[in-house]
């Protein structure tokens, strides 16, 4: 019998790719996806040290990929990997081309990201993350559930890799002409910021879901709408108001002709894209007042969500005077993208589920396992 160090060949739109290691098994010509994915399984079970090579170089691919320029301490403080199984690793996947290895640190080539892309929905398989993602969606009975593997919680980088998968969904499911609405806040704008087409939105407008909160403005809806629209090359509407206003001043402004147009056009979203927010953290941002802080904490309250504040049965408990989307406008909205990292904000994330299950949820592994710890 003939030999090959690990048997599976990765075909790249830019040829064919062989990846080998250390440990021999018995060379299969592998052409299909059906076929690859039953050797993989023979070697799980026959050879499992293949897989687990496997799955260490492919872990090191893609912390190179969030994180290029990464020298090698970085990375194997990162990954918890020792330094010189970094540096033996590193040097492999330096010789086969998929990495280059400057004083700056290392980086990706585009062989290495052609391969990290073609080898996604294997390694999902191998790593139990297609089990897990339907695990959790039947266990929450929403739409559809996305995963990144690994945990933000231990590794926060990993958000540039949620936010990468978030908007790839998001563009496989954006038709042109859709109103798309986006709320504020660090991991929007890591989305917005991966966002990445040479299609043109040219009937799609891009709302901001709420008015400005907070000082920065960089992580503010405005912003994120300004960004998503330029790499759509989309219309965009904006709202220059702050999110919570008085009742008076609400009356006021909320007619004025501009304010309203945008206002108007939240109404008729398509597709809503957003963060989650924690109850007490969101009432911090806003600013609210210890009383009302305490009114929170007195009832429960565990998530935010576009002015109301609901405990873990989605009940809503309060509700502030804001501008933009509605809880009403977010049910009947066709396409609803939620996007989060971190175990804290599981709890929250499932009592929104009590309020809508028409839910596309894209997060990373670790929060998937919390999620199904606090179901149980």
């Amino acid at each position: 019998m003939k030999y090959i160090y690990i048997s599976f060949t990765i075909k790249l739109s830019c040829g064919t790719k062989k990846i080998h290691g250390d440990i021999k098994s018995p060379s299969v010509d592998v052409d299909e996806g059906d076929n690859m994915n039953n050797l993989i399984k023979i070697q799980q079970k026959l050879i499992p040290q293949v897989i687990e090579l496997m799955e260490k170089r492919y872990s090191i691919l893609r912390q190179i990929s969030l994180s290029e320029p990464i020298g090698r301490r970085t990375l194997s403080n990162v990954l918890g990997i020792s330094e010189r199984v970094v540096r033996s690793e590193t040097e492999f996947l330096k010789e086969q081309g998929l990495i280059e290895v400057a004083v700056s640190g290392m980086t990706m080539t585009q062989e290495g990201m052609d391969l990290l892309e073609e080898l996604k929905d294997i390694m999902n398989d191998i790593m139990g993350l297609s089990t897990l993602q339907e695990k959790v969606r039947e266990k929450l009975g929403i739409k559809k559930v996305l995963l990144v593997p690994g945990s933000y919680d231990q590794n926060p980088s990993l958000i540039k890799d949620i936010a990468k998968l978030g908007s790839e969904y998001f563009l496989s499911i954006l038709k042109d002409g859709d109103v798309v609405s986006i709320t504020g806040g660090s991991t929007m704008l890591e989305f917005s910021n991966a966002i990445k087409t040479d299609k043109k939105y040219e009937n799609t407008t891009v709302v901001p879901a709420r008015g400005s909160m907070g000082k920065d403005v960089v992580s503010q809806s405005n912003n994120i709408v300004a960004t998503t629209s330029k790499k759509l090359g989309a219309n965009y509407k904006l709202l220059h108001i702050p999110d919570e206003l008085g009742t008076e001043a609400m009356k006021t402004l909320t007619q004025e002709p501009q304010i309203k147009k945008t206002l108007d056009m939240i109404e008729k979203t398509d597709v809503l894209v957003f963060g989650i927010g924690i109850a007490l953290e969101m009432a911090k941002k806003r600013r609210l007042p210890e009383e009302r802080i305490q009114e929170l904490i007195d009832k429960d309250a565990i998530g935010e969500a576009f002015g109301h504040y609901f405990n873990k049965d989605g009940e809503i408990v309060c509700k502030l005077n804001t501008v933009g989307i509605h809880l009403d406008t977010f049910k009947k909205t066709k396409e609803n993208i939620a996007i989060f990292a971190g175990t804290q904000k599981a709890e929250s994330f499932i009592a929104m589920t009590n309020i809508n299950k028409n839910i596309s949820l894209v997060t990373d592994e670790e929060s998937a396992n919390k999620i199904l710890e606090l179901l149980q």
